[in-house]
């Protein structure tokens, strides 16, 4: 009986990583630059803040000089239970800063669903709603991308996202590798494709009148993941904008990257649960591939948990006395596995290549595999500590402009 189980779930997630990676080189090209408009859009942009009086003054300075007209946007600094100066650091720039006290419903889901109810009563109404995180920078050009998008029609939009401190350490340049891997053989294929994008927690634009239809309620760990996933289901599809870019401070330390993902698996877990049955049986009935292809993304934090726990029982099998008891698969077909296994480690520096990525980061690859494997212990803590549901802030000190990233990039 365990061995037929195990068989199973072996063929059911390889197929699912074999459409992954299969799905990921439609990537390699990129998708046609969309018709351009005149800027007319109205934005107000979000900062969600907690305690960020280090870099949030960089962010600021960065939105103020963005190139777009000025009496088109608006910038809000969400300071959710602050108790530093960040509140008056926007003040000092001329930026609108919205304190924020609820100590028993902390993260920035509910910061944002507050802010969304206060920016409703507000005199001035806006066309679109744009969310940063205090720690980025934005291209200059990000806003006239997303007045684009949406004079295109799109309602719900994902900015490229990039790392702006790629070279600190060994784990930010891991962040790195896999963000230029997302942004080029995630989104791009689909986008490609003609699927629906995903949400990355910033850089993200929605149409003011979505929000006040369907309203937040993405108030989980991941509110990224949540939203994208009730957006879908609804039939509104997120749409990828690879042109503009937002770059985001990563942790420094092993350590801390851990506490950060952990967070993001334990709510991942959550939102799989709440999402995976009724957007695959959805799509099932509506023969709708979008939605199924979504339900899948959802569960790929299960992917990397089952493939992992059936890793581990197939080699305590076989280092028991005897013949092993278990099949692998990996024996019945090595070739085909062997060649799957080899088209995903591939793509990494495929990506590299496309997005062209600064030569130094290739030594990165050395100790990328290692960032790659810490998501199966991780996945296993979350797994069994997934009911908690303790918001932890990321702390950034990373003080860098848009003027070195550009210098950087050229």
């Amino acid at each position: 009986m365990l061995d037929t189980v195990l068989v199973v779930l072996q063929v059911v997630f390889v197929l699912i990583g074999g459409y992954q990676t299969i799905i990921a080189f439609f990537g390699l090209s990129r998708a046609p630059k969309r018709e351009t408009y005149a800027p007319q859009k109205s934005f107000a942009i979000l900062v969600a803040a907690h305690n960020e009086e280090k870099v949030v003054g960089a962010l600021l300075e960065n939105l103020r000089h963005l190139n777009y007209p000025k009496e088109l946007y608006d910038v809000f600094v969400i300071a959710d239970n602050c108790t530093d100066r960040t509140a008056a650091i926007a003040r000092s720039y001329g930026v609108h800063a919205c304190e924020r006290h609820d100590p028993s419903r902390r993260g920035k889901g509910y910061a944002i669903e507050w802010m969304l109810r206060e920016l409703w009563k507000m005199p001035r109404q806006y066309d679109a709603v744009v969310m940063f995180d205090a720690d980025n920078l934005a291209s200059p050009d990000y806003l006239l991308h997303m007045n684009n998008d949406l004079c295109s029609g799109s309602r719900v939009i994902q900015a490229y996202l990039d790392t702006k401190n790629p070279h600190d350490s060994w784990i930010t340049s891991a962040y790195a590798v896999s963000y230029w891997f997302c942004n080029r053989l995630w989104q791009m294929s689909r986008t490609n494709l003609g699927l629906a994008n995903y949400l990355g927690g910033t850089g993200m634009c929605f149409e003011s009148k979505l929000l006040q239809e369907i309203g937040w309620g993405a108030t989980s760990l991941v509110e990224d993941l949540e939203f994208t996933m009730r957006c879908v289901k609804k039939g509104i599809y997120p749409k990828f904008s690879y042109e503009a870019k937002v770059f985001d401070e990563k942790p420094l330390s092993f350590k801390a990257s851990w506490k950060q993902r952990l967070r993001w698996m334990q709510g991942h877990f959550e939102v799989a649960r709440r999402y995976f049955f009724p957007l695959l049986w959805q799509g099932i009935k509506e023969r709708n591939w979008t939605k199924i292809d979504m339900s899948l993304y959802a569960l790929n934090v299960y992917n990397v948990f089952i493939t992992g726990l059936v890793t581990v029982i197939l080699y305590m099998d076989m280092l028991l006395p005897g013949q092993p008891h278990l099949t692998s698969i990996y024996a019945q077909a090595p070739w085909l596995l062997l060649t799957l296994s080899l088209l995903s480690v591939i793509q990494f520096p495929i990506a590299l290549f496309l997005e062209r990525a600064p030569k130094k980061i290739i030594k990165s690859l050395i100790t990328f595999p290692i960032y790659l494997l810490s998501w199966y212990p991780l996945t296993f803590y979350a797994f069994f500590t997934q009911t908690n549901k303790q918001w932890s802030h990321t702390q950034h000190t990373r003080v860098i402009r848009i003027d070195e990233m550009q210098k950087q990039a050229s």
